[in-house]
């Protein structure tokens, strides 16, 4: 039971995703304090006189009413840098490098003409005899994946 479990937390996928987790909360932490410090203060000034930021007020004179699209757009600006930032530094770079020395080396998979011909061999062997079920279910084993 410890053994599948030490198995599973051994697996690179596992550690590279916790990383990535914490470095994605880190960075977006950043990203937040920037456009609270930033963002904000100049959707604001676009507010006009309203003590309450850029946004709409439905109802003059009610300030529950007010609709704040300053935050909303803050989070949105939040998302943009967040999803740019990934691309540019992780995601970029990995499929110049997965292009450059290449991925993992797939197995060659056999042309149709060689699936025919063994088919047709499977086929006259089983006609002969000497073919086994077993022989044909390994050969649909092979080519199924």
């Amino acid at each position: 039971m410890f053994q599948g479990f030490k198995k599973f937390l051994m697996r690179g996928n596992v550690i590279d995703l916790s990383v990535a987790v914490v470095m994605g909360a880190a960075f977006t932490a950043v990203v937040s304090s920037v456009t609270k410090g930033v963002v904000e203060p100049l959707l604001a000034v676009m507010g006009g006189n309203s003590q309450y930021g850029f946004g709409i007020q439905l109802i003059s004179g009610k300030p529950a009413t007010f609709v704040a699209l300053g935050p909303i757009v803050s989070a949105g600006i939040d998302f943009v840098m967040v999803a740019a930032v990934l691309y540019f530094v992780l995601i970029l770079p990995m499929n110049s490098l997965v292009k450059r020395f290449g991925g993992p080396a797939e197995a060659a998979k056999p042309t149709e003409l060689e699936l025919l011909a063994e088919i047709r061999d499977l086929l006259a062997a089983q006609q002969n005899g000497s073919a086994t079920s077993q022989a044909a279910s390994q050969m649909l084993a092979r080519h199924s994946r």
